[in-house]
């Protein structure tokens, strides 16, 4: 008799899902981004959307589709496939989200409480905060118990609260568009949302949630399939219904969040305005929640990955993983996001490029042609972005469409796919004739 999941286990599935794409980026960007885009908080609220919430969905479908990493990258030389997936966990896990996101977790969740706060504070809180987010990760199969059934509705009535009490009782009116969201809010949003990581990430947390749906006895292939698109889909809404109301958060904190530098700023400033000194309480929860189980699924999905190439076993992979992260995490988050940003800027049109051929791929005349060139275009494209945003000077590069939005890599990406579309048509009509 064919298993299935009852829909408590459904549910649970999609919120542990939810709650691994929540993390730092997700609580941070969203309400600066509304703050600049201000009349225009629609266009650039669709924007970050498509990045943050259309991207990451439509990732998890095509694992679902494909089966997996493998079948996501069949058609790309195994070594380029492993590589990929390397810089991508690398990326994702101990250089750069999952330090950003204890970093933010302390930043916003501690660090408030204490009086003389310091580098001393911050390691001692890094080590606890590894510490519970290597316990969480190393209880592999009572994931969906841990995080899905517990430590997600928890979060997830949270932002409940705050999302009802900033429509209730906006702090200030919206005011005007600054910067770039005077004039292309769409596209400034839909970069902004890079910073979310989401779409990356999506393609690697797939291998954790087939994971948690095979621990829960389900073998079949179609179903597992199913279960993932279900997980998928919980996710995207709950994305959604946070990034709108953070969006509109930020729009109303014109005046009463003017001197706030940083996302993160305007969020406790306007907490603490809706609700006073337990504001800082409930957003303190929040923060520490959003952060321990984005982490918790960062260093699964990383220590699966690198287990099954190497010869270490899970359990060695997370705790060094947990040890890398914790040390990262003392550099310091604007220092880290520094860093790290190029890194993003030359990965997400790789995974966005992926994405998109494998949904297309059954229509292609020449797939393998179409991977491989399609997929060294967005790279080496991406990577003019990438120096643009290390600061260097790529301003001979201006002629190319959207160059100024750090989007330099999408019109050649698209000419790309129709000229190998093309090639491979004829080769594929020349085949058949000579047959």
């Amino acid at each position: 008799m064919k298993k299935t999941l009852k829909v408590s286990d459904i549910l649970a599935l999609g919120f542990m899902t939810f709650a691994f794409f929540l993390g730092a980026g997700n609580i941070i960007f969203p309400p600066q981004a509304g703050q600049q885009a201000g009349e225009h908080l629609i266009p650039a609220m669709l924007g970050f959307l498509s990045t943050g919430v259309s991207l990451p969905l439509i990732a998890i479908i095509a694992v679902a589709l494909a089966g997996g990493w493998k079948g996501l990258t069949r058609d790309l030389p195994s070594k380029v496939a492993t590589l990929l997936a390397v810089l991508i966990f690398i990326v994702i896990g101990p250089a750069f989200a999952a330090p950003r996101a204890g970093l933010v977790a302390y930043e916003m969740g501690v660090k408030p409480f204490i009086a003389d706060a310091g580098q001393l504070s911050l390691t001692i809180f890094s080590i606890v905060f590894f510490a519970i987010a290597l316990f969480l990760s190393r209880s592999r199969g009572n994931l969906v118990d841990l995080v899905g059934k517990f430590l997600t509705p928890i979060l997830f009535l949270a932002l409940v609260a705050l999302a009802v009490a900033v429509v209730i009782n906006p702090q200030d009116a919206i005011e005007a568009a600054k910067g770039d969201y005077v004039d292309m809010p769409f596209l400034k949003g839909f970069v902004e949302g890079y910073n979310t990581l989401d779409a990356v990430a999506a393609l690697l947390f797939g291998m954790v949630i087939v994971d948690a749906v095979r621990s829960k006895g389900i073998t079949d292939e179609a179903e597992t399939r199913k279960y993932l698109i279900c997980a998928g889909l919980i996710a995207a809404a709950g994305l959604a219904f946070v990034y709108i109301s953070l969006f509109y958060l930020g729009a109303t904190s014109g005046v009463i969040a003017a001197s706030a530098s940083n996302g993160g700023d305007i969020l406790a400033i306007y907490v603490a305005a809706l609700f006073g000194p337990a504001g800082q309480m409930m957003l303190s929860l929040i923060v520490l929640l959003a952060c321990l189980t984005t982490v918790v699924g960062l260093l699964t999905a990383c220590s699966e990955y690198f287990s099954s190439l190497t010869s270490w076993s899970y359990e060695k992979w997370v705790t060094l993983l947990a040890v890398i992260c914790c040390v990262v995490a003392n550099v310091g988050l604007n220092q880290l996001i520094t860093i790290s940003l190029p890194a993003l800027f030359a990965l997400y049109p790789i995974a966005m490029a992926l994405v998109m051929l494998s949904f297309i791929r059954r229509w292609l005349p020449n797939p393998v042609l179409s991977y491989r060139v399609v997929m060294i275009v967005a790279l080496s494209f991406s990577l003019i972005d990438a120096a643009k945003v290390a600061g260097f000077d790529v301003s001979a590069f201006r002629i190319i469409p959207l160059f100024d939005y750090g989007m330099a890599w999408l019109l050649p990406t698209a000419i790309a796919l129709v000229i190998t579309c093309v090639i491979g048509g004829k080769v594929a009509q020349q085949t058949r004739q000579a047959a």
